[in-house]
């Protein structure tokens, strides 16, 4: 599987209005600092001590808003 990893920040500022609650992110844990990544499925997962964990997902043309945000390829 492939991922661009991230910031909670860039997350938050890709998210479009209506696609995740926020609310759902921030009590999962995902704050400015965390680092997060997202599978071509649009899938979040959360970075803890020894696992990933899934906490949303993104749907629409989030591809092209992670290439503008990020300038990361899918690896």
């Amino acid at each position: 599987m492939e991922f661009i990893e991230l910031t909670g920040k860039t997350l938050l500022d890709i998210v479009n209005e209506g696609e995740i609650d926020f609310k759902q992110l921030h009590d999962a844990g995902v704050k400015g600092d965390s680092i997060v990544r997202i599978n071509k499925f649009g899938e979040i997962e959360l970075r803890a001590k020894s696992e990933w964990t899934l906490v949303g997902g993104l749907i629409g043309n989030f591809e092209e808003r992670l290439h503008k945000l990020t300038g990361l390829d899918w690896v």
